[in-house]
């Protein structure tokens, strides 16, 4: 019986509770997740694509079992293929995200039908956690702890300190 190999993709840009949350269940469905880090190039992130990459390293280390780390600047469907995989794990917080998501899957569909995309409801409790939201409320002195592990919350902060509030 042939490996089964999760591809979980996402900028992580900072990782979340919701992220965290979706790696320990997506671990779960195979026998190895690869949690791939990517820029997006319609995004301005916070953090480099290397301060990202440690940032996942040092949060799902203390999962356990076969996750894997590795950064992507390619079509998904072309990393999932390099990696081996047979599913593309997403998560969904509301009805919005399906949409974009249901187009992306379909889109990938085309692209390569040998690879399935699993979609995983968030925890109810972190459903509204999103990145861009997590970045706004610090940079306006918001309290971010119930939405990313404390390491993170502690370099969002210092990030913030640096680049300082944009705006008025």
């Amino acid at each position: 019986m042939s490996e089964r190999i999760g591809v979980y993709p996402g900028t992580f840009d900072p990782i979340t509770l919701g992220h965290m949350d979706i790696i320990r269940r997506g671990a779960k469905l195979v026998d190895r997740l690869v949690v791939g880090v990517t820029t997006n190039p319609s995004k301005a992130p916070m953090f480099s694509l290397e301060e990202r990459m440690h940032m996942v390293q040092r949060e799902v280390a203390a999962i356990g079992g076969e996750i894997h780390v590795v950064s992507f600047n390619s079509l998904l469907m072309d990393f999932a293929e390099r990696e081996g995989a047979s599913m593309i794990v997403r998560g969904l917080r509301a009805v919005a995200d399906f949409e974009y998501e249901y187009q992306m899957a379909g889109m990938n569909q085309q692209l390569n039908d040998r690879i399935e995309t699993v979609f995983l409801m968030a925890d109810v409790s972190l459903q509204p956690i999103a990145s861009r939201l997590v970045k706004e409320i610090a940079l306006f002195g918001g309290n971010i702890s119930r939405f990313v592990p404390a390491p993170v919350e502690t370099e969002v902060r210092a990030r913030v300190a640096e680049i300082g509030l944009k705006g008025d």
